[in-house]
């Protein structure tokens, strides 16, 4: 099956990298397929003794300027390519923007990395998987 706009979520991990180079092997085998890839920055808030504390927007500019340089690296040699960073909830994020492009396939790693790499256990693909109403195409 061919597909005409592909998201791929991408966080800068091994498993996104792979999630990515598949999605453009995808893309490749149709010249009209354009392909979406999304990145979300999530910084986390951590609870100590009462008072949250949330890592200076900085670290988060930083990183996802770091991610979409890395996205531009891997795919320089592909033209109908979109990027949106999008700040919020990974998998809510995810299906909001499928669904406002109208995707017809998400591809996405089984487990990445959240801002501050630490591992996302799985829990992201989980959700997209569990809520998309297209196909989902989980990377290993």
């Amino acid at each position: 099956m061919l597909y005409s706009k592909i998201l791929v979520a991408y966080d800068g991990s091994e498993a996104s990298d792979k999630a990515l180079d598949s999605a453009i092997k995808l893309a490749q085998l149709n010249h009209y397929s354009k392909l979406e890839i999304i990145h979300i920055f999530n910084m986390p808030t951590y609870d100590v003794g009462g008072q949250y504390l949330v890592p200076p927007i900085e670290i988060e500019q930083a990183y996802s300027e770091d991610v979409v340089a890395k996205i531009k690296k891997k795919i320089s040699n592909f033209t109908n390519v979109n990027i949106e960073v999008r700040k919020g909830s990974i998998a809510k994020q995810i299906l909001q923007y499928a669904q406002e492009i109208h995707a017809d396939l998400i591809v996405v790693g089984s487990r990445g990395l959240n801002s501050l790499g630490e591992f996302v256990l799985g829990s992201v693909s989980h959700n997209v998987v569990q809520h998309a109403p297209i196909p989902v195409l989980i990377i290993k």
